[in-house]
């Protein structure tokens, strides 16, 4: 986390802009302003807190809608006088019900990413009390029965016509096959750079 002492808020009068973005999507999601009691609180709670220029106070975002957004990490840019802050959304950021005070659209698929990163990370530390640490323990055989076990459960689900069912047949199926891809030390850019190309082929 960033050192407090270090942020220039005498340079716009007390406040500094501060950039939300979404921790998983990388995409922005708001601009606030703080000063330093709201980026103080924003540390001590892990819940993002601005200063509101039109009320004159600090505000929690989401003590109303209950749409907070919990802190995952704060960095500064080169002059010290801006934020950037990484957060979980609980629901939409914007006040309309829009998922970024921007109109964009989520883009969740880069979760993926995000998730595939973790899986090797899990693969090179072998954490204690993960299911993902159990399958690498387990060997290569165990990961490959798991992928071929929830492919049969996704198959049955689509035959079945039970959407949530297949829902979640298939993210179990996607985690596994991410597992496997970390085993034979596969990356996703690889399997995206192949459909890229075959993609560019028609």
């Amino acid at each position: 986390m960033i050192n407090i002492d270090n942020i220039d808020f005498e340079k716009s009068g007390g406040l500094v802009p501060a950039i939300v973005q979404d921790k998983f999507t990388g995409q922005v999601l708001m601009l606030g302003f703080m000063n330093k009691e709201a980026l103080t609180k924003t540390i001590d709670t892990g819940l993002v807190t601005f200063y509101s220029r039109s009320r004159n106070r600090l505000w929690t975002k989401g003590e109303t809608s209950g749409n907070y957004l919990k802190l995952d990490s704060i960095a500064a840019d080169c002059d010290n006088d801006t934020l950037l802050i990484t957060a979980m959304p609980e629901g939409p950021t914007c006040h309309l019900n829009r998922y970024s005070c921007f109109g964009i659209d989520k883009d969740n698929v880069k979760f993926l990413s995000y998730l595939y990163e973790l899986i090797k990370e899990r693969k090179k530390k072998l954490p204690e009390n993960s299911y993902t640490t159990k399958l690498f323990r387990s060997g290569i055989d165990r990961i490959i029965q798991k992928v071929g076990e929830e492919s049969i459960e996704t198959v049955i689900a689509a035959k079945n016509k039970n959407k949530k069912e297949f829902i979640d047949e298939s993210s179990d199926l996607i985690y596994h096959l991410l597992v496997l891809m970390a085993e034979l030390e596969i990356g996703l850019d690889e399997i995206v750079d192949n459909l890229i190309r075959r993609h560019t082929k028609k």
